[in-house]
């Protein structure tokens, strides 16, 4: 991927507004029936890891639910690729801060695709600070409400529909294994999330249901010149030891990889760390 240039646009972002354009749509991946005949909600489903992981699921055989905040046209984007490899798609606009929609989203995916076999909750939002003494209640209660107490919400609301064999995948944070200067809330609210993956996956294990995560490293993703100063846009991702950021293609195989019981029948409790060469133990 060539570098960024300085850029921003309104939160919450759009794909088509980026430069360079993010690789997205898994073009370039052939699916081998790992998810056949499975049905998924993807939160934060319509750009970035979010469409990637949907277009791989639909290659690989899964029908799709992407619930999305508002980025209506990236939402139809992402629906008309799953379509276009034979799978069905909803498409559930709202905010998942709020518990009942959380329950309606979840209620809704499983009536219309007959039921739910993978959860990925990968939807969340950040907001970079100078100074920790800018986060004031509303925004510190914003992130968590968004980043944390919904996979809560979601996954209670699920567990209605998901039986043994089921999989949940949650998108954790570099920053959520080591902190971030600016990134303070967003981060303390990623590490908050990985340890519930932990905590969830312990206690549902006895049904059959498996939990893990994903915890990228840069990605270049719409949410990135939506939320950060155009000069921290710039060479976006620059700080990873491969020297730049990722494109979402190169992280939704770790997505696919933890929903395909063919796959990954012995991991719960665990996270990838598709990071550019930052380790991180353990």
């Amino acid at each position: 991927m060539s570098e960024q240039p300085a850029q921003t646009q309104p939160y919450p972002g759009r794909t088509p507004d980026m430069t360079p354009k993010p690789r997205d749509e898994m073009r370039d991946y052939r699916g081998r029936g790992l998810l056949a005949g499975r049905r998924a909600l993807i939160t934060g489903g319509d750009s970035g890891i979010g469409r990637a992981v949907s277009v791989a699921f639909a290659k690989e055989g899964a029908d799709v639910a992407l619930a999305y905040l508002s980025e209506d046209a990236d939402a139809r984007r992402t629906a008309e690729l799953v379509e276009r490899e034979g799978r069905r798609c909803l498409t559930l606009g709202g905010d998942l801060a709020a518990a009942g929609h959380c329950r309606r989203v979840v209620a809704h995916a499983a009536r219309e695709l007959g039921g739910l076999d993978v959860l990925v909750l990968h939807h969340g939002t950040q907001r970079p600070v100078e100074d920790v003494r800018q986060i004031d209640q509303e925004h510190l209660r914003r992130t968590f409400e968004v980043n944390v107490f919904s996979l809560l919400w979601i996954v209670q609301a699920a567990l209605e529909h998901l039986g043994e064999g089921s999989s949940i995948i949650v998108t954790g944070s570099i920053n959520g294994l080591r902190g971030n200067k600016t990134l303070i809330d967003y981060a303390a609210s990623k590490a908050a999330a990985m340890n519930l993956v932990q905590s969830l996956a312990q206690t549902l294990m006895d049904k059959g249901i498996r939990v893990n995560c994903v915890a990228p490293g840069p990605v270049w993703t719409p949410l990135i010149p939506a939320t950060f100063p155009k000069e921290r846009v710039e060479g976006f991702g620059r700080q990873a030891p491969m020297g730049r950021a990722a494109d979402p293609d190169e992280i939704a195989p770790s997505y696919v990889f933890f929903a395909s019981d063919r796959m990954s029948s012995y991991y719960t409790g665990q996270t990838l760390v598709p990071a550019g060469g930052e380790i991180h133990p353990g």
